[in-house]
């Protein structure tokens, strides 16, 4: 059984989850944010700790950019784009078992402690931006390292910021080019 709680958007969500793991969830209610629901998560924030899973589009990143604000030290899991879509919807209820799966095996911290391991440099060395395949080559670097998709600036903050090491950036690339042989 996961200890955390798991914090994703919705009921059909909760389903999905449920289906893939042992573990508690709240949902956020969409983007609503409820008092309410704001202060079950919180509840759970101090208690348990919570996992932050939110849908793969652009209402879940601003939904966890509110939670993350609010709840600093909470663990974050990304589901990629790909593994979350099915016929045109997009979410962590369309995700597979194993998606979900993975998604939490690869969960990450916020880190505090402001870092600059990564810079522009390391992304433009890399291909992920500034290429015709840069939207593709982040999705699949960022589903490796468990960071998910970003563009190209949200992608370096989450190298600095969720405790990616050097080696294990390398190694992502490496293997990307490898199969791209």
């Amino acid at each position: 059984m996961i200890q955390e709680v798991i914090v994703v958007e919705g009921k059909n969500d909760i389903a999905a989850v449920k289906r893939s793991v042992d573990a508690e969830c709240l949902a956020t209610e969409g983007f609503r944010l409820s008092t309410e629901a704001l202060n079950r998560i919180g509840i759970a924030y101090k208690k348990n700790g919570i996992i932050i899973l939110t849908d793969p589009d652009s209402a879940g990143e601003r939904i966890r950019t509110i939670l993350t604000d609010r709840f600093p030290e909470a663990k974050h899991a990304f589901i990629p784009r790909a593994a979350a879509t099915k016929s045109g919807d997009v979410g962590v209820e369309q995700a597979s078992v194993e998606a979900i799966r993975s998604a939490l095996a690869k969960t990450r911290y916020r880190e505090q402690v402001r870092k600059e391991e990564f810079t522009i440099k390391d992304i433009c060395a890399a291909g992920l931006t500034a290429s015709a395949d840069a939207m593709n080559r982040r999705a699949i670097i960022g589903d490796k390292l468990g960071i998910g998709y970003a563009n190209t600036k949200t992608f370096l903050h989450r190298l600095n910021h969720y405790g990616v090491q050097r080696k294990e950036f390398d190694e992502a690339v490496v293997q990307l080019e490898e199969s791209n042989d």
